[in-house]
Parts: C-alpha cells; sequence; structure tokens
C-alpha cells in the first residue's frame, strides 16, 4: 500500500502558500499584501518556514495518512 498523502498535503500547501498567489507575508507595501503576484526574498523565506511548519505538524501532530492500492 502506498501513503499518498505526503504527496497530497505537499502539492495543496505548496499552492496556498505561494508567495504572491493568495498572500505574501510580509508584503512590499504593508505586512500583509493579498494578491500582489511578487515575490522578495523575505517573502519566499517567510513562505518556506510556514511550508515545514504546517507540514510538520499535520503529520507529526495528526498522523495523517491516505492509503491506495491493493
Amino acid at each position: 500500500m502506498l501513503d499518498w498523502a505526503p504527496v497530497v498535503v505537499g502539492v495543496a500547501l505548496f499552492v496556498l502558500l505561494s508567495p504572491g498567489l493568495l498572500f505574501e507575508l510580509p508584503g512590499t507595501h504593508r505586512l500583509i499584501d493579498f494578491g500582489s503576484l511578487r515575490v522578495t526574498g523575505i517573502s519566499a523565506t517567510v513562505h518556506t518556514l510556514l511550508f515545514f511548519v504546517l507540514f510538520a505538524v499535520i503529520f507529526i501532530a495528526c498522523d495523517v495518512h491516505i492509503y491506495t492500492g491493493v
């Protein structure tokens, strides 16, 4: 059996936490810019740290599994 949870959650978090797509933290003009479609080095670093923390919490604390196959 294959565990697809890391793939599904990773792709979902990647899309939701892409800097500038939904929000950018820190923004170029304010603390949070929504839909700016810009990426700075600081915002990429912050979004990477958010991704890692949320990914770790989902799999360590919540113990999520999605099994497929025979």
